[in-house]
């Protein structure tokens, strides 16, 4: 699927909500808020382990910080005011503290170019995922993920749901790119996808990554 990177990408945001969430209520501000570190309890010594990216119980209530950008026609259904909300939704149920991300939706050619660019490989993809904390290996959530409409709405006609739906799939895999997991591996992309099914699922979508199984071919 998508690609890590360690580079920004873009410099111009249009769109600016930070939420804030105690109790699963979920509030929007235009305010800045200060990124602490969030926990990670992964074990270098436990092959078994997943990325924890969660929270304990004694820390402040959740900071989530989300940009969205459209560098793309807006889909049907729209993700404007859909597609930010949501991922923030999502890192509320995946016990994230504090977040700092910027969504940015781009056209093949823009994606293709960035793919060339930062990956020296031709051709659009899906997502990229831009690494923004100043410690590679701190435990702060902070970046930037790229993700492509076009291969989103040939994709979701694949597994038989909306484009904004598969761009969530998009943006929620850059996110957990963020978190520490990975997928250069066989067993490591199947425990991420796995990942990105169980939280959509919790956050009420099903299994999206999943449901091209599902779909008779056409």
């Amino acid at each position: 699927m998508g690609d890590k990177v360690g580079l920004k990408a873009l410099g111009r945001y249009t769109s600016h909500t930070v939420y804030r969430f105690t109790e699963h209520t979920v509030s929007a501000s235009a305010t800045t808020n200060s990124i602490e570190p969030a926990t990670r309890e992964q074990s270098a010594n436990d092959d078994s382990s997943e990325p924890a990216c969660s929270s304990s119980d004694d820390k402040p209530p959740q900071s989530i910080q989300i940009d969205l950008t459209l560098d793309a026609p807006d889909t049907n259904p729209p993700v404007t005011g859909w597609l930010d909300v949501q991922l923030a939704r999502i890192a509320e149920l995946a016990r994230l503290d504090q977040v700092t991300l910027s969504l940015v939706v781009v056209e093949d050619e823009q994606m293709d170019r960035m793919h060339q660019q930062y990956k020296q490989t031709a051709g659009t993809t899906d997502a990229l995922t831009f690494d923004l904390r100043d410690d590679p290996d701190g435990p702060q959530v902070e970046g930037e993920v790229i993700i492509c409409c076009d291969v989103a709405q040939r994709q979701a006609v694949t597994r038989g749901h909306d484009t904004r739906l598969e761009l969530l799939l998009y943006a929620l895999h850059g996110l957990l790119h963020l978190c520490g997991y990975d997928d250069l591996t066989e067993q490591d992309a199947a425990k991420m996808h796995q990942r990105e099914d169980e939280l959509l699922t919790l956050a009420g979508f099903g299994p999206v990554f999943g449901r091209e199984q599902e779909i008779e071919p056409r």
